[in-house]
């Protein structure tokens, strides 16, 4: 979706850095065999994700939503040497295809793949964080947000994505709308929990960086 004229939005992506080869291919791979291949970040978001990771230089990264890990290498560019980045997703048909682009790349060592439900794995990573990316079940924004915030380091940011829903955040909200109930419920939240520091981006189909306090 574009929030913008799309002429205007083709002149930002063609100003903004190039996407590396092995994201290209890894676009093509996910179009050419994987159901739903829009999922994925995009181009212009990956280099966003790049960018702001680079101004963090996190060591340790989390990634509730893997899908198929575009969004993953573009976070682990920004990490430091010694660093880690822990990513979450609940689909096993995707966990090798992940691992391929992930060893292909200058991260793949410091990528561990977590297959199971992000809300029982998260207590059970032992370390804090510098940067946390949720992508995953809108319904549970809530509850990935409340098991992470104790967990980043201060001044620790979470990117959230998929915040404005395709524009449904300002629509008459259908009751039988669980989806962008849990969005309306979620950026609540952010805007008014006293832990954190939020600012709304209009990118692709929303962004929101809270920096944690």
């Amino acid at each position: 979706m574009h929030f913008i004229p799309e002429k205007l939005d083709d002149y930002v992506v063609a100003h903004s850095e190039n996407e590396p080869e092995l994201l290209q291919q890894l676009t093509r791979d996910t179009f050419r065999k994987i159901l739903q291949p829009r999922m994925s970040s995009g181009p212009y978001q990956g280099r966003v994700l790049s960018m702001i990771s680079k101004l963090i230089n996190p060591k340790h990264i989390l990634e509730i939503g893997t899908f198929t890990g575009y969004s993953t290498l573009c976070l682990a560019e920004g990490l430091q040497l010694n660093g880690t980045l822990d990513t979450i997703d609940i689909n096993e048909e995707l966990f090798d295809f992940q691992r391929e682009f992930f060893d292909k790349s200058e991260y793949g060592t410091q990528i561990n793949q977590h297959l199971g439900n992000a809300l029982e794995i998260i207590p059970e990573l032992n370390k804090t964080f510098d940067l946390v990316f949720i992508d995953a079940d809108k319904d549970n924004y809530v509850n990935y947000f409340n098991l992470i915030i104790d967990k980043m380091n201060p001044g620790g940011i979470i990117l959230s994505d998929n915040v404005l829903w395709s524009g449904k955040v300002i629509e008459v909200l259908n009751p039988k709308d669980k989806m962008t109930k849990a969005v309306l419920e979620y950026n609540t939240l952010l805007k008014e929990d006293k832990r954190v520091e939020t600012v709304v981006l209009p990118i692709r189909d929303g962004l929101t960086i809270s920096r944690k306090l």
